[in-house]
């Protein structure tokens, strides 16, 4: 009787085990609504620590940001770095928390508290190079890229500060998956923003987030944009890179509604039910190396603002747009935020606000009914997103002059609020409107 209870209690165990480990990240209760926060913790404050760092998160807390982001917390490696503070990038140590910024126990303490907060939290990974002074290039030289017997930068880049490394050495990829691990059982986070995660065998992203599900269900976010076969061995999100491509160009006033159009029509045939896009108009590398949002968007950062907000996907919100960042951020040095002016806080926190009331617009809708209305005016972009009784209609002038023109929005007439000017507003089935340059509406019922 023993031996049968036993052996059952052990079949058991193993069916538990089975059905809680997989690739298939995140439990999307929480995820629904989320937005995420890009948080550059050496450029947040004067002090750059995650001491420092937790006195804004009740501003993030009222913001309504759901996931924080952590740019890599690892210590930097000193050999071959670039500035006088390097790359986050350039890992010295995967098990560490950099001393600059403070100690495991205080990160393991910040983890907890935006918990507490309602916060999810996530690491910045880095699985494709590490540091010249990593413990690795010293005791395991093999499980690098070599050339003629030497240690190689990652090929076709001028990141000269790194050493790549050799995802055909299994040894290697069991102590990446290790320290992936490690930050999970230790501090309790809940996931990894991959950086340049199609540099790395889809195969053992496979393996490693299977993995690391086991230990708890995670976000795995890709930085990629291109190879979508990340989102079936795995990864929940990839960057949103064509989106960004297209509001780039359609920022000059002479922008077209096909071409953003096009971009926001791919989502639901390029990504499997259950993934989605992250959209963004500026991270850290965009920041530091292609320009601030004004640079590159010019008067038309606001209306772009709704667009991602609107669009299919998981908006992010970098370091900084809530208080107007007007520059472009050292990478290598200490150049802090001037946070002296939050005027476009409640800008955000009404979005956000937009996104968390309309399940339209939730993350789990990706594959739900988007709908493009016929006007006259080829600047001017409307779509439609609709989930059972609720529906969302978002309109833009892309264009740097005032336009007038015709919308076709036929089954789609009916009263409506104005979602930014909280008033009601009625729509017929051809319905002329002014719109002022780059000017939005966003109409809710």
């Amino acid at each position: 009787m023993k031996i049968h209870q036993t052996l059952l209690l052990f079949i058991l165990c193993i069916v538990i085990l089975l059905t809680s480990c997989g690739n298939s990240s995140v439990n999307k209760n929480w995820f629904d609504d989320a937005v995420i926060y890009e948080v550059n913790l050496r450029q947040y404050t004067k002090e750059g620590t995650i001491s420092a760092f937790k006195n804004h998160l009740p501003r993030l807390q009222e913001l309504g940001v759901k996931v924080l982001w952590f740019m890599p917390i690892y210590p930097i490696s000193k050999v071959k770095r670039n500035g006088s503070l390097g790359s986050y990038y350039s890992v010295q140590d995967y098990k560490a928390v950099n001393p600059e910024f403070g100690t495991f126990e205080e990160f393991k303490n910040l983890v907890q508290e935006c918990h507490e907060l309602g916060f999810k939290v996530i690491l910045d990974w880095v699985p494709n190079h590490t540091g010249w002074d990593n413990e690795w290039v010293y005791d395991h030289p093999e499980w690098y890229t070599q050339m003629d017997g030497k240690i190689i930068q990652p090929a076709g880049t001028n990141w000269t500060d790194v050493a790549d490394l050799n995802y055909n050495n299994l040894e290697m990829q069991k102590a990446m998956i290790d320290a992936l691990s490690y930050w999970i059982t230790e501090a309790d986070i809940d996931g990894y923003r991959c950086d340049v995660a199609g540099k790395v065998p889809v195969d053992f992203w496979n393996k490693a987030i299977t993995e690391l599900n086991c230990i708890k269900p995670v976000f795995m976010l890709a930085e990629d944009g291109d190879n979508m076969s990340l989102l079936s061995n795995g990864f929940t999100a990839n960057y949103g890179w064509p989106l960004l491509g297209a509001i780039n160009k359609s920022s000059d006033g002479n922008g077209r509604a096909l071409t953003i159009k096009r971009e926001l029509l791919r989502v639901p045939v390029i990504y499997p039910d259950g993934t989605l896009p992250m959209n963004f108009l500026t991270n850290h590398d965009e920041n530091s190396w292609n320009g601030t949002t004004t640079e590159r968007l010019g008067s038309s950062v606001d209306a772009m603002n709704v667009l991602i907000f609107t669009s299919p996907g998981l908006p992010l919100i970098y370091s900084g747009q809530e208080a107007s960042l007007n520059k472009r951020l050292e990478f290598f040095d200490k150049d802090e935020i001037d946070w002296s002016d939050l005027s476009k806080q409640d800008f955000y926190k009404n979005l956000i606000q937009l996104k968390k009331e309309n399940p339209a617009l939730w993350n789990n809708n990706i594959q739900g009914k988007l709908t493009f209305i016929n006007t006259s005016n080829k600047q001017l972009l409307i779509f439609i997103r609709k989930k059972d009784d609720n529906t969302v209609i978002t309109t833009i002038n892309l264009s740097n002059k005032t336009i007038n023109a015709t919308c076709e929005f036929g089954e789609y007439a009916g009263e409506y609020n104005d979602y930014f000017n909280d008033e009601k507003i009625s729509l017929s089935a051809e319905y002329n409107i002014d719109m002022t340059p780059f000017s939005y509406f966003v109409f809710v019922k």
